[in-house]
């Protein structure tokens, strides 16, 4: 049985979760603060956090850092807030995906399910994924790490499987629907504009390559090497 922890100052939201969540077969436990989070999780491990952006103490953003500290289990973050540098700084920091307040419990929990269901299959054993190296970027798919110019550079995972997901297409042009079907592992409820974020945040990371992620407009994006004519 999955096992959640449900993080959020506000009692009656953290009982409706619970509520939602037990009648789709999930164990839950409750945290009231950051704080308590980061305890709760270091003396029982579980498969999924939801963690609220906005908490007195240490806020969501504070928590999630912590937790990276010792834990790559997947966050869902629920805010109140739409801003596009929260988001940007969630996915920074290893968030796995967003739930704006208030919320449909229902999409809450297939959101849920969602991220578990991709937590499972990245857990199963692939066969072996070749390097690939464009000039000075390589991807090493098994070891999901990249390296620029010979330095090893960390990517959060969902900006890691974007570049893999562009890089594997080299010369094709995929929308942001297919983008998100095969990252987030869902049909997304919304618009493209999670793709744009992280594709915002990669190109910071990878810094000179981001020329090989083209934007092909009204369409979505493809990886390749730009002419030098």
């Amino acid at each position: 049985m999955p096992h959640i922890l449900i993080t959020d100052d506000d009692p009656h939201l953290r009982r409706l979760v619970r509520t939602y969540a037990e009648l789709e077969g999930y164990d839950c436990t409750e945290a009231f603060d950051g704080a308590a989070a980061v305890t709760a999780l270091k003396q029982k491990a579980c498969d999924l956090v939801l963690l609220d952006v906005m908490m007195p103490g240490p806020d969501g953003f504070e928590t999630l850092e912590a937790i990276r500290r010792f834990s790559q289990v997947p966050v869902i973050m629920l805010t109140a807030r739409n801003e596009e540098y929260d988001k940007l700084n969630g996915f920074q920091l290893g968030v796995d995906d967003y739930v704006a307040k208030p919320f449909s419990p229902k999409e809450l929990m297939a959101r849920i399910d969602a991220v578990l269901r991709r937590t499972q299959s990245r857990a199963e054993t692939p066969a072996p994924l070749k390097q690939l190296t464009f000039d000075g970027l390589s991807i090493f798919p098994d070891s999901h790490i990249i390296t620029i110019d010979s330095q090893r550079v960390n990517l959060p995972p969902k900006e890691f499987d974007l570049l893999l997901k562009l890089a594997q297409n080299e010369h094709i042009v995929l929308s942001r629907d297919q983008l998100l079907e095969s990252v987030w592992g869902y049909q997304y409820c919304g618009d493209g504009r999670t793709v744009d974020t992280h594709i915002k945040s990669l190109r910071e990371h990878i810094g000179a390559y981001r020329k090989f992620i083209q934007t092909v407009w009204g369409v979505g994006y493809k990886f390749e090497k730009p002419d030098e004519t």
